[in-house]
């Protein structure tokens, strides 16, 4: 089919419709690992319990924990009677049944601690029993109905501190769980001897690779119907885009990982280019990270190419191999004689890194190239906003200074950056029928954050449920982000100065293109939150390791499970129902702070006040099922019509025959 290049402009924000919004409670049951609350629908928080105390962060949570211990020890269970109900639980009576965390396949329970406290800040202290296992800390009160349950996977800790307080001469304990996913968790009890193994199991099993123990994805034993490791296969992936041409070729150059041990096996790169110069590209690229295909345009053959800095240092070092090759890469589009590359750095740090040995393309060096910084913050500037947002978005939200405290983030600036810098790559290659190469330090952040979303917006099979799994696949996964460090899987180093959100950011970017295209995705918002849910879980080895070398090393895809096995399993949960397969379409959202906004069903779920009044989700998945059967009464009428049509020919003996007719509901 010819392509019909089509141009799609977002209009304004209030034109988003409510594209597959989810409740936290659907996400929760969906992604099968994160938190519920089960009773907190049960009582509207007062202003006041939302409101934070004064002093130090520290200094409240040991005011918190020394204001409920008391009623937690003055009412618990005389130790005679703990001692029977731990009997109880272990001979499994109704009571510590319903006290009991379920298990998936492969996990086992490591400790349990009854008349735990946790302070809820929205409704104040619950006591119940805490279990923690090797996947999932699990919290549940069965006295209040709904029952309360905080169901929370140890992966998606950050940092755990405890703190001894002194209540009613007794010693007792309070807990802050700090985790990844905008929230924080407190816990007091009384610090006695069989309790004290609870403590030790969280630290040990939030951080295993930090206590010599495997991540829990390794022991997950779930079965699906579909293997998510088949999702991707890059060969057939780059046929579907066209290739080989006369200029690219699919080589294996890197089968070995030896070229670029954070590159995939398979790469694309132009016909002509002998191994050796290859090999000499890479030598004068940071990392190694030569300049290799992502993308081709259909109809004019402009390339989305990524690679790292050149390492042209301070002394404007040059290497011919380099100079050629982009030349080549340029000259591979017959439509244009010019190259555009995309510095996603600020101009100033890229001066610094050149001071230090890195560098950027100097024209002077590269004729016909024009080179463009976008001005996009490193990885420490993105942790920076992310933390201020969590403090203005949980526990408590001042609704009095709540535009003036999200623009203090700079969040959606940050937001903003990033989708403008990759409409400006989109429309290079769409409009202006001009290759690209795409680059910011070493070709692992902001590189895959451009490229993937420039190919989004250039190519509709990526938004599709499947298309966009292979995007992750092949932009983020094989192409080496560092998951395991920009996340911290299973490590213990909170400080660590190389976690960064930027797949967060990514993903933030989708849904701001979701809301501004509400019928453009086949993936509803759901989708999107059971990714980020997942990145931080280990349930599924899909986000493990930094880099496709180290993940077949570690016989990822025959130990661990794959998430897209669990998504593909049940689509009907993660489509969106306004889905128009606006095939070759070219969408260009507007990058404008006035267009965009935060995206509170991820980053403010967790408060009881800021969820959805209605249950959206559920609507949405009536509403596909309603889809469905029109399209199936659509498509038996199409048939009906045709048949009828092939009956009434015969009998005319020379009429026409109908066209059929093509209908999509």
């Amino acid at each position: 089919m010819a392509r019909r290049p089509a141009r799609l402009v977002a209009g304004p924000p209030g034109a988003a419709g409510a594209t597959g919004a989810a409740t936290a409670a659907a996400a929760a049951a969906a992604a099968g690992a994160t938190t519920t609350a089960g009773g907190v629908g049960s009582r509207q928080p007062s202003v006041e319990t939302l409101d934070s105390p004064t002093g130090s962060h520290v200094e409240w949570c040991k005011q918190l924990i020394a204001a409920t211990i008391s009623s937690q020890i003055s009412g618990s269970v005389p130790s005679d009677n703990v001692s029977r109900e731990y009997r109880a639980l272990r001979d499994g009576n109704k009571l510590a049944q319903m006290e009991e965390a379920p298990l998936f396949p492969g996990e086992s329970i490591k400790a349990i601690a009854k008349d735990v406290m946790y302070i809820c800040p929205f409704i104040g202290a619950i006591s119940g029993t805490l279990t923690v296992t090797d996947f999932k800390m699990y919290f549940k009160n069965v006295e209040r109905d709904p029952h309360f349950v905080l169901d929370v996977p140890l992966a998606v800790i950050n940092r755990i501190e405890k703190i001894g307080i002194q209540s009613h001469g007794d010693n007792s304990c309070g807990i802050e769980i700090v985790c990844k996913d905008m929230r924080n968790l407190r816990f007091a009890y009384k610090q006695e001897e069989h309790r004290l193994e609870i403590f030790q199991n969280l630290i040990n099993r939030a951080f295993p690779l930090s206590h010599g123990l495997p991540l829990f994805a390794f022991s997950y034993k779930e079965k699906f119907p579909t293997n998510g490791w088949k999702v991707y296969d890059p060969i057939a992936e780059y046929k579907r885009q066209g290739l080989p041409t006369e200029s690219w070729k699919i080589s294996k150059i890197n089968s070995t990982y030896e070229l670029c041990d954070t590159y995939p096996a398979v790469l694309v790169v132009p016909t002509s280019v002998k191994d050796d110069d290859l090999s000499r590209v890479a030598a004068f690229r940071a990392k190694g990270r030569v300049p290799v295909l992502s993308w081709i345009h259909p109809e004019s053959q402009a390339t989305i190419t990524r690679c790292s800095q050149p390492l042209v240092g301070p002394n404007d070092k040059r290497c011919k191999e380099d100079e050629k090759y982009l030349q080549t890469i340029m000259d591979a589009n017959a439509q244009s004689h010019k190259l555009f590359i995309f510095d996603a750095r600020q101009n100033s740090v890229a001066d610094t890194n050149k001071a230090k040995g890195g560098g950027y393309e100097s024209e002077s060096a590269y004729p016909n190239v024009e080179l463009i910084f976008l001005e996009i913050p490193n990885i420490h500037v993105m942790r920076e906003s992310l933390r201020k947002l969590k403090e203005i978005v949980y526990p408590a939200i001042d609704d009095s200074r709540w535009l003036s405290n999200v623009e203090s983030t700079h969040w959606l600036d940050h937001i903003r950056l990033l989708l403008a810098g990759a409409v400006r790559v989109a429309d290079r290659l769409e409009s202006g029928k001009t290759s690209v190469v795409v680059h910011c330090s070493d070709g692992w952040d902001r590189t895959a954050q451009l490229a993937s979303l420039a190919m989004l917006m250039l190519d509709s099979h990526y938004r599709t449920i499947r298309g966009f799994e292979v995007l992750l696949e092949k932009e983020w996964m094989s192409f080496g982000h560092r998951f395991a460090l920009r996340v911290g899987h299973g490590d213990d180093d909170h400080a660590d100065a190389d976690r960064s959100p930027i797949f967060l950011q990514f993903i933030d970017c989708v849904w701001q293109m979701t809301k501004q295209f509400p019928a453009a995705f086949e993936f509803n918002e759901l989708f999107l939150i059971t990714i980020l849910d997942h990145l931080y879980s280990c349930l599924f080895g899909t986000f493990l390791y930094n880099s496709e070398h180290q993940r077949i090393k570690e016989e990822i895809s025959t130990r661990t499970i794959s998430l897209w096995a669990y998504i593909n399993s049940q689509l009907d949960e993660f489509s969106n129902p306004f889905y128009v397969n606006y095939e070759n379409h070219v969408l260009y959202p507007v990058a404008s702070v006035s267009h965009l906004e935060l995206w509170v069903n991820y980053y403010v779920r967790w408060n009881p006040r800021m969820r959805p009044q209605i249950p959206i989700h559920q609507n949405l998945k009536e509403l596909l099922a309603i889809r469905n059967e029109l399209q199936k009464r659509v498509e038996d009428l199409q048939r009906e019509a045709a048949t009828r049509s092939i009956s009434s020919s015969s009998d005319r003996g020379s009429s026409p025959a109908a066209t059929p007719v093509h209908t999509s509901v």
